[in-house]
């Protein structure tokens, strides 16, 4: 069987960043008209005020301090609260196949592959721009790839089980070379209303070439040394945004369309599972805890992140131990844990253990152990 590296990881990041000082300024904004325009039934008690968000509590809650996004100038504006992108043409390249490529070729450029190394495309995350064709098949042509390609979604944890994907293709033979994308846009599943929630997540793109080892040349090489991957259904993070929605007009554009959890049922549940999953993925591959060097965590709160990393090492992590990238791209969903690994890898030496793992709705958990070459 072969062994399968990842060879070359690229990253996409948007030329806009908000602040949470900008996004707060916008969101209060809004909450002050709500409630003017709405105060005799907040008055009456038919209707709950909005209260303001604030700097402080977006820093406590979650760890982070600006992310960034297609577009801002619509977000920022309290009349209107979303991205303002004009639709494309069909013989325009798509918002989402357009990031995938800027991502694939920074990852095709370190791997020193090209388009004809590659033999399938995996397009993994969270949200896909259309139902078809697959956003994979457009990248596919778009780079000028042979084979195939196809479209995956576990929500956040997308790239670790996108990555196990590939590794079976590779395995098996029926590709030299895998492409797995990331292109999460969150900020079109982001309700800007909702206090709890505005301002988690930011977009970004991130794409990871997997490989045979014996054909791989680039400078950085990791050996992907095993995967594991687990699913266990809740409701507690959720997304009902889909095709049949008009089957029921009362429910089209209704808050339950975009983005909602309920956090601390979230952090309760994942916390102790993604640790346990960890441990079981470093035992699986006949390793012990202290042998793993790094932690590439998914980004989407740094108290989760702490706390996870402490019931894997019985401590505290050490700096640089679980590296933390959320205070500037926030929660990018299923590329968070690969953003991580992109910016945190190139420091360790050959030989040296680290562990990829994702978690989120599903609930889906993700964990590949990688060893540098």
């Amino acid at each position: 069987m072969k062994q399968a590296v990842i060879s070359g990881t690229g990253l996409y990041t948007p030329a806009q960043s908000i602040s949470n000082e900008e996004l707060v300024a916008c969101f209060n904004a809004y909450a002050e008209q709500f409630n003017a325009g709405n105060a005799a039934a907040i008055a009456e008690g038919t209707l709950t005020a909005l209260e303001p968000s604030s700097v402080a509590f977006i820093e406590k809650a979650s760890g982070i301090k600006a992310r960034y996004v297609m577009e801002k100038a619509g977000i920022l504006d309290p009349q209107r609260m979303v991205s303002h992108i004009p639709e494309r043409a069909d013989e325009e390249l798509s918002l989402q196949a357009e990031i995938s490529v800027a991502a694939a070729r920074q990852a095709l450029d370190r791997a020193g592959k090209t388009p004809a190394d590659i033999d399938m495309v995996l397009v993994a995350c969270s949200n896909m721009q259309r139902g078809y064709p697959a956003m994979a098949v457009e990248v596919q042509g778009a780079l000028g790839i042979e084979g195939y390609g196809f479209d995956m979604n576990v929500a956040c944890s997308s790239a670790t089980f996108g990555i196990q994907q590939a590794v079976a293709a590779v395995q098996s033979g029926q590709a030299r070379a895998v492409l797995v994308l990331n292109p999460e846009i969150t900020s079109g599943h982001l309700n800007w209303r909702d206090r709890d929630s505005h301002f988690i997540f930011g977009d970004a793109c991130t794409a990871i070439v997997v490989e045979a080892k014996d054909t791989a040349t680039s400078a950085q090489q990791w050996e992907i040394v095993d995967s594991k991957l687990k699913t266990s259904f809740s409701n507690n993070i959720r997304n009902n945004f889909g095709f049949l929605n008009r089957f029921d007009e009362a429910g089209v554009g209704q808050a339950d369309k975009l983005f909602r959890q309920q956090g601390r049922k979230v952090f309760k549940d994942v916390c102790p599972m993604a640790a346990e999953m960890i441990k079981d993925t470093i035992a699986n591959a006949g390793l012990d805890v202290p042998q793993v060097k790094r932690y590439w965590l998914h980004q989407a709160n740094l108290n989760m992140n702490l706390l996870i990393s402490r019931l894997v090492l019985g401590r505290d992590a050490e700096p640089g131990e679980a590296p933390v990238i959320l205070d500037e791209y926030a929660n990018t969903s299923s590329a968070g844990s690969i953003i991580a690994f992109h910016k945190h890898s190139a420091d360790m030496a050959a030989g040296e253990l680290g562990v990829i793992c994702s978690f989120g709705a599903g609930y889906s958990i993700g964990c590949v152990v990688v060893k540098r070459l």
